[in-house]
């Protein structure tokens, strides 16, 4: 091979070099500048400072906003007092803040809350105490450590001492509809002893005679004076939260599609009037079965129930099919 032939032979190889170095470069400034701004999604993590700005620019909480004047039970709540702004901020923050619970009280809201309406209109009550029922359970049949039980709480004295029955067959803590009257009927006692129903409300947490002796003590006669517990101090605080975030969702960031929501079951009613010695049996019997009984009535306690003379329990069902259903039409509460 000549030596001419030699040299154009290495200078096409270096030529083809060059030109595969400068491909690749642009490729990866391309690439560089695709990941740093498409869509704003992904960075390059090259360097820290790459990775904060990312976050400063991209990555947004904000403060939330409570309403100008807000109410309980159709009592004005003073938010001018730098005190209750700051406790009731601290509410709307936490409660916002956390999605997954607060999701849950949504969703669980649209299949309970119309029981529970119906029920406070019934009696008398102010329609804010379903966020009561809400921030004492989570409207779940929960027990808490203390032995409070159910929707509404009741600890067991207290249940029987508002005729809600409470033994080894049953336990009507868990009743949604009867558990709701005995609160009503605590709740309205309350209003007639303090005048204030964001008064009844504290002493559903502390007691009567805990808050009483508080206001007493204290010189004052609003529960928004009051200094109490931790516990109490938050409770009002609590349901007042619960109840804008809930029924303003749209100002707190939530967003729930129709089909998302938790709606009533569809169900049917039978009165049973003599004993029932197996719950299993007449779960199969009425086309269902004992686990779909027992979601649908947490209220009986074991696999038998017991009735006396002149007794009868009102024992709810599947519709359609035995089967657990939703109502389907187009439904919401207030």
């Amino acid at each position: 091979m000549t030596l001419s032939r030699r040299l154009f032979i290495l200078i096409s190889i270096f030529g083809l070099c060059a030109v595969f170095i400068i491909l690749l470069s642009t490729t990866q400034d391309v690439i560089d500048e695709h990941s740093q701004t498409k869509g704003n999604a992904t960075i390059n993590n090259d360097t820290t400072i790459n990775y904060r700005e990312f976050v400063r620019n991209q990555y947004q909480v904000y403060a939330i906003q409570m309403p100008a004047s807000m109410t309980f039970a159709g009592e004005t709540i003073p938010i001018s007092n730098l005190d209750i702004k700051e406790r009731l901020d601290r509410e709307f923050h936490i409660n916002t803040y956390w999605h997954s619970q607060t999701f849950l009280f949504h969703k669980r809201s649209y299949r309970w809350f119309p029981i529970i309406e119906r029920i406070l209109q019934e009696e008398g009550v102010p329609d804010d105490f379903k966020y009561l029922c809400l921030i004492e359970s989570g409207l779940a049949n929960v027990t808490s450590p203390s032995g409070a039980a159910g929707f509404w709480q009741f600890m067991k004295k207290t249940a029987i001492d508002y005729q809600l029955e409470v033994n080894e067959f049953i336990d009507e803590r868990f009743h949604l509809e009867k558990a709701t009257k005995a609160a009503c009927e605590y709740l309205k006692k309350a209003k007639i002893q303090f005048k204030s129903w964001t008064l009844a409300a504290a002493s559903y947490n502390m007691g009567k005679t805990g808050l009483n002796n508080r206001l007493r003590d204290q010189k004052v006669a609003s529960y928004y004076d009051l200094h109490l517990n931790s516990e109490t101090s938050r409770y009002v605080m609590r349901i007042i939260a619960a109840k804008y975030i809930l029924s303003e969702s749209e100002f707190y960031g939530f967003k729930l599609r129709d089909k998302d929501v938790y709606r009533p079951y569809l169900v049917k009613k039978k009165m049973i009037s003599k004993s029932v010695p197996d719950l299993y049996d007449f779960a199969l019997k009425n086309n269902t079965t004992y686990r779909i009984l027992k979601v649908l009535n947490p209220w009986i306690l074991g696999s038998s129930l017991p009735i006396t003379e002149a007794k009868n329990y009102e024992v709810i069902l599947p519709k359609n099919n035995g089967l657990l259903n939703e109502e389907n039409q187009d439904f919401k509460h207030d």
